[in-house]
């Protein structure tokens, strides 16, 4: 059980800072949409134009907040899935790993051009993009899947009612 408690932990902490981190990207989402940096009640503004697209920022910001809640609902729907100590270790890990990475790589995007990550290739920056989220939906992928090959053989294993 100590274990259990220890992954739903890792989870619900990692979720909450992927949500801030998503929070952070929408006040550059927000800076990129008004033209300037600015927050009010500070007084002032610096007029700069984010880079970027609207579909990009929109993008990296919903991906940290689809991120951190998904490793919030992994937390809690955890302790369902039979799986061994390890395997609750891993998946967690598994979990954790595909939303930093996959929203890390989608806050490139914005910030530099040509850097979608859709492709191996082209500039550094896509490039970087394109390998984490190579390992970000490697991991969720191998997560949901072994969650589903557990969940449902274990729904197998229990009694009819």
């Amino acid at each position: 059980m100590d274990s259990l408690l220890r992954c739903q932990r890792l989870l619900v902490g990692h979720g909450a800072l992927v949500l801030l981190l998503g929070f952070v990207i929408g006040f550059g989402f927000l800076f990129f949409l008004i033209g300037e940096i600015a927050l009010w009640p500070i007084p002032g503004s610096i007029d700069y134009q984010m880079p970027g697209t609207y579909d990009a920022w929109r993008m990296a910001h919903m991906e940290g907040v689809v991120n951190g809640l998904a490793l919030w609902l992994v937390a809690l729907l955890l302790p369902v899935v039979p799986a061994t100590d390890v395997l609750r270790v891993r998946l967690t890990w598994g979990m954790i790993i595909a939303a930093w990475t996959i929203v890390v790589a989608s806050a490139i995007d914005p910030l530099f051009p040509d850097a979608r990550g859709l492709s191996m290739g082209g500039n550094l920056a896509n490039t970087i993009a394109f390998l984490l989220f190579y390992v970000g939906i490697v991991a969720v992928v191998w997560v949901v899947a072994t969650v589903a090959v557990k969940s449902l053989s274990g729904a197998r294993e229990l009694p009819r009612s």
